[in-house]
This record gives C-alpha cells, structure tokens and sequence, in this order.
C-alpha cells in the first residue's frame, strides 16, 4: 500500500471515530439537558424512544436483507428451471434427422409431414419451452407430434394409446413436464423390442389437479446390456423430479410400478 493510499485510509478511520465520538458526547449531553430541565419521568420516555429508534432500524434492516435474499432466490431457482428445461435429450433430433435424410434419400411421400412436425416441435421447444405456462392443446400437439415422428420411425408397428382427460383446453400449465416420460418410454422401452411394443398413457387435467399415467413394455436384458454400454444418460427422470419440486413443492407425487416386463410411471399434482 502507498504512503498516500495509507494516509487517506489513516485519515477515514479517523473520521469515524471522531463522528462516532461527537454523536456520544451529543447524546450525552442532551441527557443531561433534560435531566436539568425536565423530571425523571421525561427522561425515562426519552431514552425508551432513543433506544426504540435503532431497534425500529435494524428490524426495517433485517426486512430489507430478506427481501434481498428471497429475490435472489426466486432468481437461483428460475435459472436452474431453464437450466433443467435445456436438459431435454437432444438425442430425439438428432434421430429425426437422420430418419428425415433417409426419407429424402428415398424420396418418400412422408419427407414433407416429418419436416412439419419436427418444425412445430422445434418451434415449441425454443420459444414456447422457455414461457413460465402454456396451453394444455400446445402441450398435447407436442406430444403428438413427437408420437407421430416416432411411428414413422417404427413403421406405424407400434400400439400406442394416448387417452387425453382435459377439462379446459387452454389451461395453462408449465411446458415440457411429461416429453421424458414418454422419451424414456421409447428409448429405454419399445426400442428394447422387436414385437409387441406397446406405450398406453393417460393425460388428465382439471383446475385442481394434472395427472399423467404412462404404461410400456420393455425388454430387461437389453435395457441392463444398453444401461453398460452408455456411459452417460438416464437423467430424464431426475430431471422431471426436480422440476416438480421447484414447481410445485410438498404438492406432487410420482410413483413408478415394475415387473419383470413393465414399467408405470404416475405423477400427480395438486393445483390446489
């Protein structure tokens, strides 16, 4: 540090002391004015209100600091909202494209519908997968788009059901809840089988409640030997996992149900 720099602190630390110093000998002697001039009585509500004042300050203090401190948190969880909405397994895009090249390739009637669909996808996934809500129809035309690339990509040889409950078609609820779910049902599901694939889910939505029931078949030994081969993966879950508790805390549940062959998946949410 420089003589200068030195000296300027010096002379600040100074300064409080002797600001800090002159406010005490003021205090002091404003006691004692009042102690001349006045009875006891005045005395006492003077020095209750002089130490009531710093009081009233250091908890209008603490109310600021906490608003700070829940602002910046409010902050920390949007941004890991965005950071787990991001997650979202590119692998499907990739897979798409490479279907849609093949497709060209042929020259296929169908080349024009995956180009539509994977647009729409694509177009909901970078500027309405950012939105805090969106519609339950926008919400279901993307899973049905990303259904329908997938049965062009099986050759329509899959059973698929999606049974949809909707009380109110624009009911806003948040976006991309459930697209792990069914990705896991294809990726770690059907695509473990040569025959007999099936995927049965259910999407139900009132003012109080959602709920989404998702049902597949799967063949074990080929999901455990493509579980040692990915070095990486499987966070789909995980990821859906922490959304709800960021969403919706203490008010989800999520349950999973599998046999030898099966898996179920259950999320329900109270939006009460």
């Amino acid at each position: 540090m420089s003589n200068d720099a030195f000296c300027i602190k010096k002379k600040n630390i100074l300064n409080v002391w002797l600001k800090s110093i002159a406010l005490i000998c003021g205090y002091g002697a404003s006691l004692y004015l009042i102690y001349l001039a006045t009875n006891p009585e005045v005395l006492i509500v003077f020095l209750t209100v002089s130490m009531m004042l710093p009081l009233i300050y250091l908890i209008q203090d603490r109310a600021k600091q906490k608003q700070y401190i829940d602002h910046l948190h409010q902050e920390t969880l949007k941004a890991e909202l965005s950071l787990l909405k991001s997650q979202i397994n590119p692998h499907f895009f990739f897979n798409t494209l490479n279907n849609l090249y093949g497709l060209a390739v042929e020259k296929s009637d169908q080349t024009e519908e995956v180009i539509y669909r994977l647009s729409q996808m694509m177009r909901f996934t970078i500027y309405d997968g950012r939105k805090h809500t969106v519609s339950v129809q926008d919400e279901i035309a993307y899973l049905e788009n990303f259904i329908e690339l997938n049965q062009l990509r099986h050759q329509h040889r899959l059973d698929i059901q999606f049974t949809q409950n909707i009380t109110d078609a624009q009911q806003r609820i948040p976006p991309l809840l459930f697209i792990n779910l069914l990705e896991n049902a294809f990726k770690h599901g059907v695509d473990t089988l040569t025959e007999g694939q099936y995927i049965h889910f259910c999407f139900t939505t009132k003012p109080e409640l959602i709920e989404f029931v998702i049902e597949n078949n799967f063949d074990k030994s080929v999901l455990e030997k493509n579980k040692k081969q990915r070095t990486s993966g499987g966070i789909g879950l995980d990821n859906l996992k922490r959304r709800l508790v960021l969403l919706f805390p203490d008010k989800h549940k999520i349950t999973t149900d599998v046999s030898s062959n099966t898996y179920k998946t259950t999320v329900s949410i109270d939006l009460t």
